[in-house]
């Protein structure tokens, strides 16, 4: 059996983006406050949690923008702090991704997208299809996981299945 890209990539982007969400909904109805959460981190040398959920767009809808454009870099706008916009962020990526056609991901296949940080003087050349799941994919899961486990260091009560989100069963 193959998979396209499509299949490779934006369901299980959509349904973690969703997952997203009804974590900081739990958050929302927690005991700390916002300004804790968004600047909450799992060790000194990582950045906050509002980053990563700003990272879960950059990594999901940012980069499918990055291969249409043919280029990718890092966004260094400051991140949403406030829970409702995070929620809301998360959820515009979702809408974004859901109105993305098949077709026009499976076509990204065989373009080329690079990576450029021009900063750290970095170009990095990618065929679209491994920009997206040998870079985008792996940093878009970085980060939902270490928003996910910085809520549950935080004390916050979420367990694997509001991780995972609604799971996709097949249909009868």
């Amino acid at each position: 059996m193959s998979f396209s890209l499509y299949e490779a990539t934006i369901p299980s982007m959509i349904q973690l983006l969703k997952a997203g969400q009804g974590w900081i909904g739990k958050a929302k109805d927690c005991d700390i406050p916002e300004e804790e959460l968004a600047g909450a981190r799992m060790a000194e040398d990582m950045l906050p949690f509002a980053y990563q959920v700003k990272s879960m767009v950059v990594h999901s809808v940012g980069a499918i923008e990055g291969v249409r454009r043919g280029a990718f870099s890092p966004d260094m706008e400051e991140p949403a702090t406030g829970l409702e916009q995070m929620r809301l962020n998360l959820g515009a990526a979702e809408n974004t991704l859901r109105a993305i056609s098949k077709g026009e991901i499976d076509s990204f296949v065989g373009g080329e997208t690079r990576f450029v940080f021009e900063r750290a003087k970095i170009d990095l050349p990618f065929a679209s299809e491994e920009f997206l799941l040998s870079f985008s994919q792996p940093n878009f899961y970085f980060h939902a996981t270490t928003a996910y486990a910085i809520l549950r260091m935080k004390g916050l009560k979420v367990g694997k299945m509001d991780y995972m989100g609604a799971l996709r069963m097949k249909q009868a």
